[in-house]
């Protein structure tokens, strides 16, 4: 039985509830959050032991599940892993770089697991391509939200776009080579609306656009590989593929039609993978659970956590060096 404590219960931290009850052999022993009015909420609707003490509940768990506002994910993460507790922590891994290295060395220097909360890599429109070979030249990416109080204390980049930038890192198997950005700030005091070229020494491009002041919600990724094209929708979970045909390459289902091209007549075919109802929210807490009972490398490490607060540090650089010689 894998003993969980939740630190934050908050608004996602409800959803973290509700996903580790249903998972087998998980027992939620406690909580802790410093706002009385929620406090009180969890423990009438859910039943669930408050402690308001973060060193008390470290003492009865084997891990900490951290879904506390980011400004909070160093220390609480620090003192869980200190304390010997596997870590799982919504993204961003921490608000600062030089916080997200220190807690690289130290999970580095301990024993533990820790697992960063990037939930789009288990969305199912994603997980559909893991058979399929990817290597995209460029990459075209539009993550639109409407505006919500919630969250706004890290820029649009943090919040938003950090989603996209560790999808595209872990397909995308070379160096960044040159970042472009630029972002405004329209109702809070950090980039709300941006738009980033991330090139890469491979030679692929990435352009993405974030923005959390929209009028309608988009989360689509569009990749552009040799014969192949490859549309995601990550909110309607709609996977895409047209590419050229071949005798390899004939799907169950799939829909063909000839071209004529300056070398020759092409046949392009285009499918839609079946699409399997996936909880990714469930599925990277279950899989946080795996890694610790099976020892295993978690599926979003603190090493990926780390490389996209990097890239996503570089882009607020930019921006923030745009905005001073203006």
């Amino acid at each position: 039985m894998l003993k969980i404590g939740i630190f934050g219960v908050g608004h996602l931290g409800k959803f973290h509830i509700n996903n580790w009850k249903e998972i087998p052999n998980v027992e939620i022993v406690g909580f802790y959050d410093p706002n009385d009015k929620t406090a009180n909420e969890i423990v009438a609707s859910y039943g669930i032991t408050r402690f308001t003490s973060v060193e008390e509940l470290l003492q009865v768990i084997d891990a900490a599940d951290i879904v506390a506002p980011t400004d909070h994910h160093f220390l609480l993460c620090e003192k869980a892993i200190k304390s010997g507790k596997h870590v799982f922590v919504e993204k961003p891994l921490a608000n600062t770089m030089e916080e997200a290295n220190n807690l690289v060395n130290l999970v580095r220097e301990s024993n533990i697991k820790l697992q960063v909360g990037h939930v789009e890599r288990f969305n199912p429109a994603f997980l559909v391509l893991k058979n399929i070979p990817l290597n995209p030249m460029f990459i075209e990416v539009h993550r639109l939200a409407e505006f919500k109080p919630r969250g706004t204390e890290v820029s649009v980049i943090l919040d938003l776009m950090i989603h996209d930038i560790d999808i595209i890192l872990s397909i995308v198997k070379s160096d960044v080579k040159n970042i472009d950005a630029s972002g405004i700030a329209v109702m809070t005091t950090t980039p709300d609306i941006a738009n980033v070229r991330i090139e890469f020494n491979n030679g692929c491009v990435a352009n993405l656009t974030s923005s959390r002041i929209s009028m309608k919600k988009m989360r689509k990724i569009r990749l552009f590989q040799k014969d192949t094209y490859i549309g995601l929708d990550f909110l309607d979970k709609k996977t895409e593929i047209i590419r050229l045909k071949t005798d390899e390459s004939i799907v169950k289902d799939s829909f063909s039609f000839e071209i004529e091209t300056s070398t020759g007549n092409k046949s392009i075919e285009i499918f839609h993978p079946q699409i399997s109802e996936t909880n990714a929210l469930k599925m990277e807490l279950e899989e946080f659970k795996n890694a610790i009972e099976k020892n295993t490398r978690t599926i979003v490490s603190e090493i990926d956590g780390l490389m996209a607060m990097e890239v996503a540090h570089q882009i607020l650089d930019k921006i923030n060096n745009a905005v001073v010689t203006r």
